[in-house]
């Protein structure tokens, strides 16, 4: 962070100073909510949760360097050399002095959401400006109403571009990200069902992913899947310069595959003024969603076609999506247990598929949140779906994941169903084999990188 002054943060957030006895420090290093990872200069900025109250920690921010504090609750006494600045919620305090640090930057910012990849196409255009600049991305999931202020507060006068993810589970949320960001680009992947729970409809999630262009700079553009019907038809209603991408050749950008070899993929890709070839270390034409936004970000900064291809040569996924590692036994892991959807389960069905082998290929399919009054349907959709792929043995995990294993075994499918991860776990020395290669995948609160761990222990 980019050191900052007590009477900067004053002018943004109003509130009332109050301070303790003696000569307190005036300059900011950095910010915090989390008095775990502190540091001697930071502001603390506690928070409230359901379970928690971080007003409780202000005392031991102190102890450990924080200079000041953003509070709700006025300590009785402000310890020597500190100050408090007090607000009525801390958490929209949190977001309007990241709203006020980005202006500090007159750098290009690229918003990313959409309901599938948006953490991959975050990543890949991440790789790509990192062939010409100082890039600033979203690490692991700070893409929320606090995660992105904390990675907005880690912009330096070094940095080039800032590559921001902004995911959601409501309405207003992404208004509220994007209000921070002020994005000259705004990426959407696609519109799917995740968080159809809290948004009712696919309407709705197509409602409240276009909050990203609430605050899109005057100038900015609109980056949109264009083999997405839902966001094919957004495209009229926005007043900014649209840039389609896809498979179909129809859109402005799109690509090809052109070849499979080991475990890469190589792309023919056209955009409004050539075509190059360009090889991706995974497989799977999916990848042309994630990297066709780095292409096209990747021109507007004068990028040769030689430093994209290197961007996508390059490019690394974060951790637990499509992770693939090898045990010693040996067994072959495609670990993709960071979260799932309808759209990602097909996707990660059809990678197994087409994975070089040695042995069997196995799935396992664990519960996918957030689906409300679909979830019995959907996931007897993706039973289906798995029942037809060339797998030689199908794994379902989870209550919700009962459907699938109903909609497989009436395919004729001989499945294999365990209520908790832990069941599973418990037996599977007795169902891998030397040389399989095993794919898992559910959504976040199945943690079934737990059941990762447990396959690279056997022997």
């Amino acid at each position: 962070m980019k050191p900052v002054k007590l009477s900067w943060i004053l002018k943004v957030l109003g509130g009332t100073l109050f301070t303790g006895e003696g000569v307190y420090q005036e300059i900011v290093q950095g910010v915090s909510t989390d008095t775990r990872n502190i540091y001697i200069g930071d502001l603390f900025i506690p928070l409230r949760g359901e379970r928690f109250n971080g007003h409780e920690f202000i005392e031991l921010a102190y102890a450990k360097g924080a200079v000041g504090c953003i509070t709700e609750e006025r300590l009785h006494t402000v310890p020597e050399g500190k100050w408090m600045i007090l607000v009525k919620d801390t958490k929209k305090a949190l977001m309007e002095l990241a709203a006020a640090y980005r202006k500090i930057f007159p750098i290009p910012v690229v918003a990313v959401t959409g309901s599938v990849g948006k953490t991959s196409t975050k990543d890949m255009m991440a790789s790509f400006l990192s062939q010409k600049g100082v890039v600033l991305k979203t690490q692991g999931n700070y893409n929320n109403e606090i995660g992105l202020p904390l990675t907005v507060f880690g912009l330096e006068d070094h940095h080039t571009v800032a590559v921001l993810e902004m995911g959601m589970s409501g309405f207003g949320e992404i208004h509220n990200l994007s209000r921070i960001a002020r994005p000259k680009f705004g990426v959407i992947t696609n519109i799917g069902v995740s968080h159809i729970e809290h948004l009712g409809s696919q309407q709705g999630i197509l409602k409240a992913k276009s909050e990203l262009f609430d605050y899109l700079e005057e100038d900015g553009v609109a980056l949109l899947n264009g083999d997405d019907p839902l966001l094919a038809s957004l495209q009229e209603q926005l007043s900014c310069t649209v840039i389609s991408f896809g498979i179909k050749s129809n859109n402005m950008y799109w690509a090809e595959e052109i070849d499979i070899t080991g475990e890469t993929t190589v792309l023919l890709i056209h955009t409004p003024t050539t075509q190059f070839k360009a090889t991706v270390p995974s497989i799977g034409q999916h990848w042309i969603y994630n990297i066709l936004p780095g292409v096209i970000i990747g021109e507007y900064f004068g990028m040769s076609i030689s430093e994209m291809q290197q961007g996508i040569a390059s490019f690394a996924p974060s951790g637990m999506r499509m992770e693939k590692e090898s045990t010693d036994y040996p067994l072959h892991i495609i670990n993709d247990t960071y979260n799932a959807s309808p759209d990602s389960m097909r996707v990660a069905l059809d990678v197994l598929c087409r994975w070089p082998v040695s042995g069997r290929r196995i799935a396992i399919l664990g519960d996918m949140f957030e689906l409300g009054d679909y979830s019995k349907q959907i996931h007897e959709s993706i039973g289906r779906y798995a029942a037809q792929k060339e797998i030689d043995v199908l794994i379902f995990v989870g209550e919700e994941a009962k459907q699938m294993d109903v909609a497989a075994k009436q395919q004729g499918i001989s499945s294999l169903y365990f209520p908790t991860k832990e069941e599973l776990q418990d037996e599977i020395p007795s169902i891998v084999k030397r040389g399989d290669t095993i794919l898992l995948k559910a959504s976040r609160g199945m943690h079934l990188e737990e059941t990762v761990e447990k396959l690279k222990e056997v022997k």
